[in-house]
């Protein structure tokens, strides 16, 4: 009886089902090849080509792939106008704000979506979707880094951390005046500083590719 039940609960593992899965606004496909590592049919899209040349990324505007049906979405969107690190720019920004939290809102509305998850930055998206439902740290999940990062879940439960560990250097300007997490200071491109970290995205592989 054990054997049995132990070959039946390894078969039900096997047999999880493979989920449709859209990456919205993501070039580096770090989300997108975790889900393809763990046997899901996942795609990432972005208006600039993948950063490793994957096959498995289109290279076009979003909107016309919401009409097709997918089990999950995580979106990524565009934070260059919308997070409050820039709050100092807002005042000459709304046309392109307002145009940004349009954008957010049709990826919370996507109609043919099961679960999403709209990904951002500390920003003013929570006047147009509300609060975050969750706000999670690199450090939480295996990278010894900080950034700060809101999470919109649409039918998905908030994600366990898997990892505790210290939240990683920081740097601080020579005057004492500036002080920012040393892995943005290494590298301060956007692409750099908008990638996910690898144990985020395994978090939400595992946890979120069985729903």
């Amino acid at each position: 009886m054990v054997a049995s039940a132990i070959g039946t609960s390894a078969t039900m593992r096997l047999r999880l089902p493979v989920m449709r899965v859209l990456v919205a606004c993501e070039q580096s496909g770090t989300v997108r090849d975790a889900f393809r590592r763990r046997g899901h049919n996942a795609w990432s899209c972005d208006i600039l080509p993948d950063a490793n040349g994957s096959p498995f990324h289109y290279q076009q505007d979003v909107t016309p792939l919401l009409e097709y049906e997918w089990d999950l979405m995580i979106a990524h969107p565009p934070c260059t106008d919308l997070a409050v690190s820039g709050a100092k720019h807002f005042h000459r920004k709304a046309k392109e704000q307002e145009e940004g939290l349009a954008f957010v809102a049709k990826l919370a509305a996507a109609p043919n979506v099961h679960r999403i998850c709209i990904e951002n930055p500390v920003s003013i998206i929570s006047t147009r979707l509300g609060p975050p439902d969750q706000i999670i740290q690199p450090w939480q999940f295996g990278d010894e880094a900080q950034k700060t990062t809101c999470l919109w879940l649409h039918w998905l439960p908030p994600l366990i951390p898997t990892s505790i560990v210290d939240k990683g250097e920081f740097w601080i300007s020579p005057d004492g005046k500036k002080r920012m997490p040393k892995w943005m200071s290494d590298n301060t491109s956007p692409k750099h500083r908008s990638k996910t970290f690898q144990g985020i995205a395994d978090a939400m592989a595992d946890q979120w590719g069985i729903w």
